[in-house]
């Protein structure tokens, strides 16, 4: 078991488990729990993912923020031209 980790007890449809059950026999590498843990790993990363884009949007639409940042971008233009290669053309 994982350091920092507690059990928990959930209840899912037995259609799921018994999937879960023969990918976890077929991959004899992969645990149920190993399974379930990694599953809601990547979920947690989608929600991450979705709340940091609803974030960004409503800094997009907030002028204090886009002035600050354009700003920003104005006085950093000769350091990251400095430091990107030019794009080459086809």
């Amino acid at each position: 078991m994982a350091k920092n980790s507690k059990n928990f007890t959930f209840s899912l449809p037995v259609e799921l488990m018994d999937k879960v059950k023969t990918y976890s026999e077929i991959h004899e590498s992969s645990s149920i729990n190993s399974m379930v843990r990694e599953a809601v790993e990547q979920y947690v990363v989608k929600l991450d993912k979705a709340w940091l884009g609803s974030q960004m949007q409503k800094a997009a639409s907030d002028p204090q923020f886009m002035e600050d940042l354009n700003a920003c971008m104005k006085d950093f233009k000769i350091a990251d031209n400095e430091a990107l290669p030019e794009p080459t053309r086809k």
